[in-house]
């Protein structure tokens, strides 16, 4: 495969480390073993804040010595995440195991995107960063519907274990394709041949943001719509099951709310050109908001379509806000500054999660969502005022 270009072995990877049939079980499997939701919580802080303090310094590795080096490691944690969920039965068996995949998250965030941009601009395409990074979130997605499809029938009818099982044998293939990857080269006149210390990195970074506020805006609106996502990716299992709908049908669910968020990653692209970035991203911050509220108060099956339409809309952040950042940054930065992305989400994300925690703890998943809703309502706020001359 040396001769197949990194943009195909992307998508081969982006398969693989979505084809985890585990997602669809794994709360009602983490419960299974003992772990409340105040627990789970516990464990989503964890990972964030794991982030929070790898985030940047992995983004500057992958500049330093290459982005397939921190691809392999992202790979190699993933493989050891799964082997240690199939054994884990205590609070801080799970909490090692997010531990370990938190480090991986850092190890490939910054490094995928920036691969994949100097891939794209050693042959003259960057262009078409964001429908590049659309098509391998659909087709990711694609791979999470399998894995959700499979994994709820699976689950009925073999156990919770098989999924985890299935899961590792997904990401040791992801793993033995990675190896296969070709470091891009650099593209631009400030390539850096690793030898910048640490600290330069960041405070050019720092300044960098300080003077673009319009894509700061940006990165903060991606951030927080980002975190507040997550939330549904990972309690929507615990809300259908306190509507008392079936196992057998989360995977039908999982793959319809990932199903939706096909259009928006495929036509990301396409929608900057036809509406302002202002537009759209006070759009789907609003969408988000009136979505929370409902999900928050109305407990019912009618509860769900509010899901579906916040899944919908989520589909357009990652590759707007990320083709956003990566047409404005030096190649010799681009992992570090990306790293900066995923770093502010989870340092929200640590802090939505406190909120969220406690909230769950006094009215269940309902008052967890509800949490979220004054946030992004907050926030919907903040945005209207502050980018009116920072943003088209």
């Amino acid at each position: 495969m040396g001769h197949i270009p990194n943009i195909w072995k992307l998508f081969v990877i982006r398969f693989c480390n979505h084809l985890i049939p585990a997602y669809v079980i794994e709360r009602l499997f983490w419960e299974e073993r003992g772990m409340t939701i105040q627990m789970v919580v516990y464990t989503e802080i964890i990972y964030a804040f794991t982030i929070v303090l790898f985030e940047v310094p992995s983004g500057i590795l992958a500049d330093k010595w290459g982005r397939k080096k921190l691809l392999v490691c992202a790979a190699l944690l993933g493989c050891l995440e799964f082997f240690l969920l199939v054994f884990a039965t205590a609070f801080w068996h799970f909490a090692w195991v997010v531990f370990l995949a938190a480090i991986g998250h850092s190890a490939s965030s910054g490094a995928e995107d920036a691969l994949l941009y100097d891939s794209l601009a050693a042959e003259a395409k960057e262009s078409q960063f964001e429908k590049v990074v659309g098509r391998l979130n659909a087709w990711g997605l694609v791979s999470v519907i399998l894995a959700a499809l499979s994994g709820s029938f699976l689950a009925s009818h073999f156990g919770l274990e098989l999924n985890y099982w299935i899961s590792l044998f997904a990401m040791v293939v992801s793993l033995a394709v990675t190896l296969l990857l070709a470091e891009p080269a650099r593209i631009g006149g400030g390539a850096d041949d690793g030898s910048l210390p640490f600290k330069q990195y960041i405070l050019v970074s720092i300044r960098f943001f300080r003077r673009n506020k319009g894509l700061s805006l940006v990165m903060l609106s991606g951030m927080v719509m980002g975190a507040a996502i997550n939330f549904i990716d990972e309690f929507w299992q615990i809300y259908l099951d306190r509507l008392h709908i079936p196992v057998l049908y989360f995977g039908v669910f999982s793959a319809a709310i990932f199903l939706l968020r096909l259009p928006g990653n495929m036509l990301a692209y396409k929608l900057k050109h036809w509406i302002s970035y202002r537009a759209l991203l006070l759009g789907i911050t609003a969408v988000l908001a009136v979505g929370f509220i409902y999900i928050s108060m109305i407990q019912n099956y009618s509860s769900l379509i509010a899901i579906v339409i916040i899944c919908t809309v989520a589909g357009v952040i990652e590759p707007l806000a990320a083709g956003y950042l990566h047409h404005q940054i030096d190649s010799s930065m681009r992992a570090t500054m990306g790293s900066f992305q995923s770093f502010g989400e989870n340092v929200l994300l640590t802090l939505t999660g406190l909120g969220f925690g406690y909230f769950s703890s006094k009215l269940d998943i309902f008052g967890g969502f509800w949490f979220l809703a004054v946030i992004c309502s907050l926030f919907f706020i903040y945005f209207l005022f502050a980018s009116k001359k920072v943003i088209e």
